[in-house]
């Protein structure tokens, strides 16, 4: 596997191992790289985790336990491309169980205040189509929901009104 260039770092109050441990067992094929701790020179209390490495479906992220002083927001996210409406529903419950929260058009806060899209891949084609009105029934179609219906969204880039989340 290539050296991953640019590998995304998540500041965690004190929940870096936890979420670690979490995230791995929501996305097959991921897995926890390594395991850092403090040690007496700090900042943290000596033998504590520092950081954790791991590994979500082929892509590196490294948490740290940096304490309360910057939570998450929406300002960043990570998107989740899902093939079908059964990949959204699957990772939009793991997502929100325990403290979750949805929030509107496919994103969602995880337990630890973590943004998530999780978005069919097919949202992406019917967006983009050349035509204008198909494009803006989809678009307002997703605007009304929470997590995505793939079917509501096809219904409405057939020009039907849009199926309701289930």
């Amino acid at each position: 596997m290539a050296e991953q260039k640019i590998t995304t770092f998540l500041w965690f109050d004190h929940q870096a191992e936890e979420a670690a441990a979490f995230y791995t067992s929501v996305f097959p094929g991921s897995r926890v790289v390594d395991v850092q701790r403090y040690g007496e020179a700090g900042p943290g209390v000596a033998g504590t985790v520092m950081t954790v490495t791991f590994e979500l479906a082929g892509q590196r992220f490294i948490a740290l336990n940096g304490g309360p002083l910057f939570p998450f927001t929406e300002a960043i996210s990570l998107q989740i491309d899902c093939d079908s409406q059964a990949e959204v529903d699957a990772y939009w419950a793991a997502l929100t169980e325990g403290g979750g929260q949805e929030v509107e058009c496919g994103w969602l806060k995880d337990r630890y205040g973590l943004s998530w899209q999780v978005v069919p891949k097919v949202l992406m084609e019917m967006i983009s189509d050349p035509d204008p009105e198909r494009s803006a029934r989809v678009t307002r179609a997703m605007l009304g929901m929470r997590k995505l219906n793939v079917q509501g969204l096809r219904d409405a880039y057939e020009g039907g009104g849009a199926t309701p989340a289930p």
